[in-house]
């Protein structure tokens, strides 16, 4: 199996709505056709939990990704986009790095950003973004939620999991929804 079937089976969902943002993901890991874990936490804090960060792709990759970003959220001051830029260039560069297929989603009280490996760094228009397999059901989902309903963003983000959960077979309802401030 290629690392381009992997990195899409899961599913995280940023949203910002009334001066609140949150990420969520789901708890799925997939190998292959098989489930092998069903609450795995693919959304973290970051930088003095400042920074939540979601990924898509496989555990190693996650890893290795999750550590230089803050390597560079801290050398940047918690600078989010300097962060991500500088990450996605040594990404796309450096020999070993540029062979990883995978996706990051990022946000801070100002910016929502989907990294990738090609040196994308996207800042979506909207105040929603997902990443995954189940990332554009949810997507779908969300924004029809913010235009349509008076839900909050933790409850925008949880039902638009659910959604893309009752959809996307790589995506299951053990749903981890935090947000930025939960720890101060």
């Amino acid at each position: 199996m290629s690392n381009s079937g992997k990195m899409r089976r899961t599913t995280v969902l940023a949203v910002r709505k009334d001066g609140r943002s949150v990420m969520a993901g789901d708890g799925q890991v997939s190998l292959g056709e098989t489930i092998m874990k069903q609450k795995a936490v693919k959304v973290r804090f970051m930088y003095k939990d400042s920074v939540l960060v979601g990924f898509a792709g496989a555990a190693a990759d996650a890893f290795n990704l999750y550590e230089r970003l803050e390597a560079k959220l801290e050398k940047f001051k918690g600078n989010l986009t300097r962060a991500a830029v500088e990450l996605a260039k040594d990404w796309r560069t450096d020999r070993i790095l540029r062979r990883l297929e995978a996706l990051i989603l990022a946000m801070d009280r100002e910016h929502m950003l989907i990294i990738s490996g090609t040196g994308d760094v996207i800042e979506p228009d909207e105040s929603v973004a997902a990443i995954g397999s189940g990332g554009p059901y949810a997507l779908a989902a969300a924004r029809a939620m913010i235009a349509h309903s008076a839900l909050d963003a933790p409850t925008i983000a949880r039902e638009a999991l659910k959604i893309s959960a009752s959809i996307c077979v790589y995506t299951n309802e053990q749903i981890v929804v935090h947000e930025i401030g939960e720890n101060a």
